[in-house]
C-alpha cells in the first residue's frame, strides 16, 4: 500500500509541474500578440491605430519625415492611440519614419519607414457636351441665268450697194412714176377739153 500512495504523489507532482510550465508560457505570449501597431500611407494621408497596449505603462508615438521634420511630434498614449494625418503637397516620393515606444517593454515597440507616392494632380477630363445640330442655311435665290451674248458674227457686212450712174437709164420703177402718169392724164384732158372748146367756137362764127 505504501509504494502505491508514493507513485500517485510523484504522478500528481509532475502533472503539477508540468501545468505551471503551459501557464507560464502562456502568460508569457499573451503581451507579444496583444501590441498592434497599423499604421497605413497613401500619396496625401497618413493613417496610424495603435492598439491593445498597456493602460498602465505610458508609451509614445513619433512620426518623423526623412529630413527630420516632425509630422507627428512625440505623444503619449495609453491602451489605443488613433490618428489621420494630412501629408504636405511633395513632386516625389516621401520617406516616412514611424516610431513607437512602448511602455512595458523595448520589445514591443516599433521603428518603421514607409514611402508615400506621388499624386496625380491632373484634373480630371469633363465629358464634351454633344454639339447641337446646326440649323439648315436659308436656300439663297437662284441667281437669274444671264442672257447669253450673241454669237460675233463670222461673215464679212454686206458692202453697199453702188450708187446709179446719172449717165445710166432708169429700168425700174420709181416711187414718183404714178405721180408722173396721173399729171399726164391731166394735162392731156385739159388740152382735149381746151381743143374742143376751140372747135366749138370755129363752128359757132362759121
Amino acid at each position: 500500500m505504501t509504494v502505491i500512495r508514493g507513485t500517485g504523489r510523484r504522478r500528481g507532482a509532475l502533472i503539477g509541474a508540468a501545468a505551471a510550465g503551459l501557464i507560464g508560457v502562456g502568460l508569457s505570449a499573451v503581451p507579444a500578440q496583444a501590441h498592434t501597431p497599423v499604421w497605413k500611407v497613401t500619396c496625401s494621408t497618413v493613417t496610424v491605430d495603435l492598439t491593445r497596449y498597456s493602460d498602465e505603462a505610458t508609451n509614445t508615438v513619433t512620426i518623423k519625415t526623412a529630413d527630420g521634420k516632425d509630422l507627428l511630434p512625440t505623444e503619449q498614449f495609453k491602451g489605443e492611440f488613433h490618428k489621420n494625418l494630412k501629408l504636405p503637397a511633395h513632386d516625389k516620393e516621401l520617406t516616412l519614419h514611424l516610431i513607437v515606444k512602448a511602455g512595458d517593454g523595448d520589445q514591443y515597440s516599433r521603428d518603421e519607414t514607409k514611402t508615400s507616392p506621388v499624386c496625380d494632380t491632373a484634373p480630371p477630363t469633363k465629358p464634351t457636351p454633344s454639339s447641337k445640330p446646326s440649323k439648315p442655311s436659308k436656300p439663297t435665290p437662284s441667281a437669274k441665268p444671264s442672257k447669253p451674248a450673241p454669237a460675233p458674227s463670222t461673215s464679212a457686212p454686206a458692202a453697199p450697194a453702188p450708187a446709179p450712174s446719172p449717165n445710166l437709164a432708169e429700168t425700174g420703177s420709181s416711187s414718183s412714176t404714178p405721180l408722173v402718169a396721173g399729171m399726164g392724164g391731166a394735162v392731156l384732158v385739159a388740152g382735149a377739153g381746151i381743143v374742143w372748146a376751140a372747135r366749138r367756137r370755129r363752128t359757132a362764127r362759121h
